[in-house]
């Protein structure tokens, strides 16, 4: 594979592989060689894996093959290759984060999201990078190396989900499942041309996922297509007593909602969040929303000045809950330790050589926030401006049933090509809004930008509106073939 060759996606989805799988047209032992076999051919060059779950994965897979010969339903998943971010425990499998803090930590026991795949019937193939602890926006951060985007190896995936984006883009496997805090699964979903969905806040179960900012973090899938991720939000999501955050209420009827049009439906285009992206991605998404209209949708502009003041709020609350838990990391308990002549030496030399620069730079930012004398002024107030996105959101559901806007301001950038970080942080600058507010928002691919890369459509909805957004994501994806 040249630096400019894409690889294939898989030939079939999540619900192709689930049903060719239960219907014996392929056993799950087939389907998972396959993946292995690209893995093997192509990760070398795109390292989107920390860890490949080669024996476990085999042996799992056999044991669904044994269920269907036995006449016993595997579930909705059956035989379906799934990867999981690095940040998501798994039991007796290492859990690292990308990070030299966690490298040869193990946990004890599995988040409820891979119980509920593992439930399902899927096969758990490996573990993916991603940038240290969730922090990034490239996966240039991580501790063992960048991931490569499959679309051109000479560009980034995103991030911080960028092996999870990578791994279904490269036809790795059907679906992964990422981490969204700031914009960590729809970012590189749009730089990887995959779909990528954020839930509401707490819809899916966050127990097991390493937390980095626990007011903001959110788990999703990202695949190749929008009915796919509706099924795995439908299979991950649910109420969890695990989480005390967690929505008792069902997470249904996605897949239906798929299947139904835009016509009547009110579309809401953010000026706020469409001025600050590049020509290339303002065309792609012009066409999308022309097409919307076409078809019966009602699209119309909206102002929300509001959301001008995200990125700077996300950046004092982020970095503060960061600073919090990660806390935790100090040498004494799990994970890394690195010796000293006493208790705060030993901190120190951990820390130190545990966490990289963006890791540090975050906590120390956060720290700051939190401090006395500033804590009012920094922190106090994002948490105000917070409340104001969130009230502004309110009101302009109201008048529309979804809002829309490119998913990032630009097609992927080269490595290294945004080396001050508040270039790098301006990736997210129309994803931040919704993990602010708690409400769900996914990425659909719309087209090609510059340097024949693909753009993301981000379709945003109020709390608890998946149904209305995947309704609109679907038919976003259907005009974009």
């Amino acid at each position: 594979m040249t630096s400019t060759q894409r690889t294939s996606f898989p030939r079939q989805g999540v619900r192709e592989t689930a049903i060719a799988v239960k219907t014996r047209f392929q056993s799950a032992s087939d389907v998972l060689s396959d993946c292995l076999e690209e893995i093997a051919r192509c990760e070398d060059k795109i390292h989107a894996f920390n860890l490949v779950l080669d024996n476990q994965a085999r042996q799992r897979a056999s044991e669904i093959d044994d269920l269907i010969a036995r006449g016993i339903d595997p579930g909705p998943l059956a035989g379906v290759p799934v990867a999981l971010k690095d940040n998501i425990c798994t039991r007796e499998i290492a859990t690292t984060c990308s990070s030299k803090m966690l490298e040869r930590w193990i946990p004890p026991y599995n988040a409820t999201v891979v119980a509920k795949l593992q439930d399902a019937g899927a096969v758990i193939v490996g573990k993916t990078n991603m940038d240290e602890f969730a922090m990034g926006s490239s996966t240039e951060n991580s501790a063992f190396g960048p991931t490569r985007n499959p679309c051109n190896l000479d560009y980034v995936p995103g991030g911080s989900s960028g092996g999870s984006a990578a791994s279904v883009a490269a036809g790795f496997v059907c679906c992964a499942l990422g981490s969204d805090t700031g914009g960590s699964i729809r970012q590189p979903a749009s730089l990887c041309g995959v779909v990528g969905v954020k839930p509401t806040y707490g819809r899916v179960s966050r127990y097991g996922l390493i937390a980095f900012a626990s007011s903001l973090d959110q788990i999703g899938p990202l695949c190749v297509n929008v009915g796919d991720a509706a099924l795995i939000c439908e299979v991950i999501g649910g109420y969890d007593p695990r989480d005390s955050t967690s929505i008792d209420e069902p997470f249904s009827g996605l897949l239906d909602s798929c299947d139904k049009g835009v016509d009547g439906i009110r579309v809401g285009v953010v000026t706020e969040l469409l001025a600050p992206a590049s020509p290339d991605v303002q065309a792609a998404f012009t066409k999308c929303t022309d097409k919307l209209a076409a078809i019966g949708a009602k699209v119309d502009e909206i102002s929300i000045p509001e959301l001008s003041y995200g990125l700077a709020a996300y950046y004092l609350i982020a970095p503060a809950e960061a600073s919090s838990n990660l806390a935790r990391y100090d040498g004494v308990r799990y994970g890394l330790r690195v010796a000293g002549q006493d208790v705060e030496s030993m901190m120190r030399a951990t820390r130190s050589a545990g966490f990289g620069p963006e890791v540090k730079r975050r906590i120390m930012l956060g720290t700051y926030a939190l401090s006395s004398g500033y804590y009012d002024a920094y922190y106090g107030q994002a948490q105000r401006v917070r409340t104001l996105i969130t009230k502004a959101f309110g009101r302009a559901y109201e008048s529309f049933d979804v809002l829309l806007s490119p998913t990032s301001p630009t097609v992927a950038f080269g490595f290294g090509a945004k080396q001050d970080p508040l270039d790098m942080y301006n990736s997210d600058i129309a994803t931040i809004a919704s993990n602010l507010a708690g409400h769900p928002a996914m990425s659909v691919p719309f087209g090609l930008g510059a340097n024949n890369l693909p753009v993301g459509v981000q379709v945003m909805a109020p709390t608890l509106g998946e149904a209305v957004m995947f309704q609109v994501g679907a038919q976003i994806e259907g005009l974009a073939q």
